[in-house]
């Protein structure tokens, strides 16, 4: 059900996207220097679509980015967790070992 709410939500956005991109072919001008609007050096010539789909990608990777290390602490959390889990099992199993009860009533969960 999400999947297909999804897709009803980004299938237009994708549409309207792609008609941007076809409707604004013509070329401007991007000058990179602020001091200096004049200079040619700094000057890059390519069609408006390219700058729109160029930012929002940008800003894509630039905002994953910081996703990723707003996550870092939640990460090391769990595996920090993961580890305790595996140490406690791996304890739980040599007591039950020792002390004469299977070992196959200790769950599995690795």
């Amino acid at each position: 059900m999400l999947r297909l709410l999804k897709f009803l939500l980004v299938l237009p956005v994708a549409i309207l996207l792609v008609l941007f991109g076809v409707a604004n072919r013509q070329m401007v001008s991007l000058v990179i220097d602020p001091l200096s609007p004049s200079a040619e050096a700094l000057r890059v010539s390519v069609p408006l679509f390219l700058f729109f789909f160029g930012t929002l990608a940008i800003g894509a990777v630039i905002g994953s980015m910081m996703t990723w290390f707003a996550q870092g602490r939640h990460r090391k959390a769990e595996r920090q967790f993961r580890r305790e889990c595996t140490r406690l099992q791996d304890e739980c199993a040599r007591l039950k070992a020792q002390s004469g009860q299977p070992a196959s009533l200790v769950p599995a969960t690795r």
